[in-house]
């Protein structure tokens, strides 16, 4: 086995002197045989598995985010086609799964297993850097198995490495949701008794830290007390992760940008706001690997023909792309005009002709920036997972479980968002119009209109609870159990021991329900 080939995704020795940045680039497949023989070399993976969570950054993205209210279930304003009309619609099936082989996601468990065996025996690393690693990879490994069960349920555990490790013909059965989650909060307390004191943020906030542990905890607990029986003591230990992260690190090394739109700035990658972040850079990768500028930018030409309100004239971006994952047009209603998370997350197309009737919106959130002497944007900008803002709508929802008080959380976020026009008497919660539909709603309301375009919007309506996904989105409630992702027919032949999830029909009877 040790003379079999691993894909690894490693860094080059120049890596090592970078600050500030992290340029992964991967090299070429390199073998067991002559790996694991340096720190060097330990340190290298480290960055492999970032760089690899960077290429399923788009995955995990669909994951979160696709089937939501954000996304048109029929072609937008553009006339595109839609090109995921079976996610955007909720009407995935085992022909039409929406995305195969669990997202690609086991591939980089199998890596992490494999750092997590080799440096539990190895005397090349330092002490407390093989700490801060393990503490990386226990995280990283309860954050992707997080994705999978919110996504499939019951998925296979593994936490042996493989050399020839494939998915789907690894012929074992799926664990039980419920085991799962227990592995996932066994692997968040093995990576913060790892990470210990160090709080450190490092390589800009792209690399994973004990603050994205303590995230990643909360998150975790909240989903199991309000979706698996953990009730207000899974809420309590969240609210307790949050606490750990205010009080270990300062309002000036984590707080707030003054400006909205400041989080998202090309220019200020890694800056206060961020816990962790997906690193993104001209000359090395566009977001999602592209995938953002193919499907969510408008093309040039289509917006020439549009007139552009801020500016009082036709559209002038130099955007060009498609928009294949078309935007709900009322998305630009939900927000109050005085609200500058508006501004900073959409823009508005309207006719050119007078009287300018509004047409439809397209995202604004990610603008990448213009390289000199291009005549297109590039869109590759930072992704960020965790941020302050988030750390503080989940602190809020733990108080509101707990019985505790989410005033002052739910007001921080609206101060930000409406600046000099904020008035605590009508905008501040309770005060502000529809703050008496419950909690629930307050919450879900203020992280849709915070964090629309970051991949949340879906796994947020789920924790919050299934009926609000029936209200919300295109899922249809006759088929309570098809919340959860089919898994695709290839995965299943080749891994005899799996079962398809529970609810999945096929496409030509969703099809016919329909009708």
């Amino acid at each position: 086995m040790k003379n079999k080939i691993i894909s690894l995704a490693i860094m080059t020795a120049s890596l090592f002197t970078m600050t500030g940045c992290l340029d992964m680039e991967p090299v070429s497949s390199i073998t067991d045989k002559n790996m694991w023989e340096s720190e060097g070399q330990f340190t290298s993976f480290v960055y492999g598995v970032h760089s690899r969570l960077r290429e399923n950054s788009f995955n995990m993205f669909v994951l979160g985010e696709l089937r939501s209210d954000i996304y048109n279930p029929s072609t937008g304003w553009t006339g595109e086609s839609n090109k995921v009309e079976e996610i955007t619609s909720n009407i995935l099936s085992q022909e039409r799964p929406g995305l195969s082989n669990f997202a690609g996601l086991y591939s980089n468990i199998n890596q992490i297993n494999l750092f997590i065996s080799k440096a539990a025996d190895t005397n090349l690393l330092k002490e407390a850097d093989k700490a801060y690693y393990l503490g990386q990879m226990y995280g990283l490994r309860a954050f992707y198995y997080f994705h999978l069960l919110r996504s499939w349920g019951d998925v296979v555990w593994t936490d042996q490495p493989s050399t020839g490790f494939e998915i789907g013909k690894l012929d074992k059965a799926a664990s039980p949701a419920a085991e799962i989650m227990e592995k996932i909060k066994a692997d968040i307390q093995s990576s913060e008794d790892s990470f210990g004191t160090d709080y450190s943020f490092r390589e800009s906030r792209t690399f994973w830290s004990k603050a994205a542990t303590l995230m990643l905890k909360a998150e975790v607990y909240l989903w199991s007390g309000r979706r698996m029986g953990g009730g207000s003591a899974d809420a309590t230990v969240a609210q307790n992760a949050l606490t750990d992260i205010q009080s270990h690190i300062s309002r000036e090394t984590l707080d707030l940008m003054p400006n909205y739109t400041d989080v998202f700035a090309y220019d200020d990658k890694g800056n206060k706001e961020i816990i962790f972040t997906i690193h993104n850079k001209q000359n090395e990768t566009d977001l999602f690997g592209g995938s953002w500028r193919n499907n969510l930018v408008p093309q040039r030409a289509t917006l020439s023909l549009y007139y552009d309100k801020e500016t009082d004239g036709q559209f002038e971006l130099n955007f060009n792309g498609n928009m294949y994952y078309p935007v709900r047009n009322e998305l630009y209603d939900k927000f109050d005009n005085l609200d500058t998370r508006k501004q900073g997350t959409l823009k508005a197309v309207f006719t050119m002709d007078a009287p300018h009737d509004y047409v439809g919106c397209f995202p604004y959130k990610y603008r990448g920036t213009t390289p000199s002497g291009a005549s297109e944007r590039l869109f590759a900008d930072d992704f960020p997972v965790y941020r302050y803002a988030d750390l503080l709508l989940m602190l809020a929802e733990a108080k509101s479980l707990t019985g505790g008080d989410p005033t002052a959380e739910i007001n921080l976020i609206r101060a930000r968002a409406y600046k000099a026009n904020y008035d605590v008497a009508t905008m501040g919660y309770p005060n502000m119009a529809g703050d008496k539909d419950g909690i629930n709603e307050v919450l879900l309301r203020e992280r849709y209109k915070e964090f629309m375009f970051e991949g949340k919007r879906w796994y947020d309506l789920r924790r919050f609870g299934d009926e609000y996904v029936f209200e919300y989105t295109t899922a249809d409630d006759s088929y309570p159990q098809r919340l959860l992702w089919p898994i695709d027919k290839n995965t299943l032949t080749n891994n005899p021991a799996l079962e398809q999830t529970p609810g999945s029909v096929s496409y030509t009877h969703l099809r016919a329900h329909e009708t």
